[in-house]
């Protein structure tokens, strides 16, 4: 079955076997515990993609010889949801049976594995808070979206939240060692320069998936059966192009463009240059990064320096008209500029606290003497009395009144 991916070839089917994650697995850590003692809970893994969530949840229902059913959200609707609550309530019954008859031989427990749970909308989350809940179904859920905005409170907080992490190039170096040696994937007929195995391992981005689809490739590429030795090169060849942990919908295109404008705002040239590389060679539209950085000349710079503002109007400008890949040299030159230039919140700040007063003054009436009048009744009612001109004053400032009278002291600067 060579159609079959490397990756699944070799995937693990138990926790001796596992490679990483060992803050969850390792000795006496949480998900160890919960396996030697049987006592599996509704959970949810968060991690980046290739971190073993599928896997790790198919070893637990190994290892407590549990009943697993796997769906993916994307394809998912609540017609096949109804059918696994069924089942699972009949794996309960027969097991209650079973024991009666003092049969031990059964498991009631059903595992249901929701791949991309991130992407169930409220109803479907809805629909299976009370089977979780009453234990009918062990749900354990894979994101790699922040669980806290993507799933309903009330199913979370029957579900515990297990972080799964990018794994180690130490890692990385062992599960393609592996699969070197594994029965089931290249049994010892391939072999790789220790040069191109930490090549391969670095450039995985922490993903053992990416790692294993390259070192596939990169056999084939060879087009040789036997006496196989991959360097450098054909490892360079397989990859071709680094994949890029990013999401312009998630959680991660959110974290880059935050460290983009604190690293700005910390006046940290090298880091605004290495976070704008990040997005854009991950596929980021650079008219929002643009526009992101337009919005930090004048929230962080301001008044301080002015001149930002007329620059990050002028590189916007550019980049719609030239595009990508040219327009990512004016956007480093942007951000060279705006990170050595001096800073100033004044005017973010002092809009905030004039929000706050808007939105709880809202019915606060206009002065007279600043109303326009432009009928003969207005005026009679004293639209527009009293009002100065200040260009008629030699110092041009009248000092009038221009507040409301409830807030006629407030300052906001």
């Amino acid at each position: 079955m060579s159609y079959i991916p490397l990756a699944s070839k070799i995937r693990p089917n138990n926790l001796n076997d596992f490679i990483g994650q060992k803050h969850l697995i390792g000795k006496n850590m949480p998900i160890t515990k919960l396996i030697k003692s049987d006592n599996i809970i509704s959970m949810i893994f968060w991690g980046p993609p290739g971190s073993g969530k599928t896997t790790l949840a198919q070893i637990i229902a190994n290892e407590t010889k549990s009943k697993f059913v796997k769906v993916s959200a994307v394809e998912s609707g609540k017609n096949e949801l109804r059918k696994i609550i069924s089942s699972a309530k009949n794996s309960i019954n027969n097991t209650q049976n079973a024991l009666l008859k003092q049969d031990n031989n059964h498991n009631s427990k059903t595992i249901l594995f929701i791949d991309e749970i991130h992407r169930f909308n409220k109803a479907q989350q809805d629909f299976l808070l009370p089977f979780v809940e009453d234990g009918t179904i062990i749900l354990i859920g894979a994101t790699t979206e922040n669980p806290s905005f993507e799933i309903i409170s009330p199913l979370l907080s029957r579900c515990r939240v297990f972080i799964l992490k990018k794994h180690k190039v130490k890692e990385i170096i062992e599960i393609i060692t592996r699969a070197l040696k594994h029965k089931s994937g290249l049994n010892n007929k391939v072999k790789i320069r220790n040069d191109a195995l930490k090549y391969l391992a670095n450039y995985s981005n922490g993903d053992p998936r990416t790692s294993l689809n390259a070192l596939e490739l990169a056999v084939k590429l060879t087009d040789k059966k036997t006496n196989i030795i991959l360097d450098k090169e054909i490892i360079s060849q397989a990859l071709q192009h680094k994949a890029l942990l990013y999401d312009k919908n998630g959680e991660e295109h959110f974290n880059l463009i935050s460290a983009l404008h604190k690293s700005m705002r910390s006046s940290d040239v090298n880091a605004s240059i290495y976070w704008i590389a990040r997005m854009l060679e991950a596929g980021e539209d650079p008219l929002y990064i643009a526009r992101r950085m337009l919005r930090f000349a004048s929230e962080d710079i301001g008044n301080a320096y002015p001149q930002a503002l007329i620059l990050a109007n002028s590189v916007f400008d550019a980049c719609k008209k030239i595009g990508i890949p040219e327009c990512n040299v004016f956007l480093s030159q942007l951000a060279i500029y705006l990170a050595k230039a001096p800073k100033d919140n004044t005017a973010y700040i002092a809009y905030g606290k004039a929000k706050k007063d808007a939105l709880e003054t809202l019915n606060l009436p206009v002065p007279l003497h600043l109303r326009n009048a432009p009928t003969q009744l207005m005026k009679d009612i004293g639209y527009g009395k009293g009002y100065i001109y200040d260009h008629d004053l030699k110092s041009k400032k009248s000092g009038q009144q221009c507040m409301p009278d409830k807030l006629k002291n407030k300052t906001y600067i």
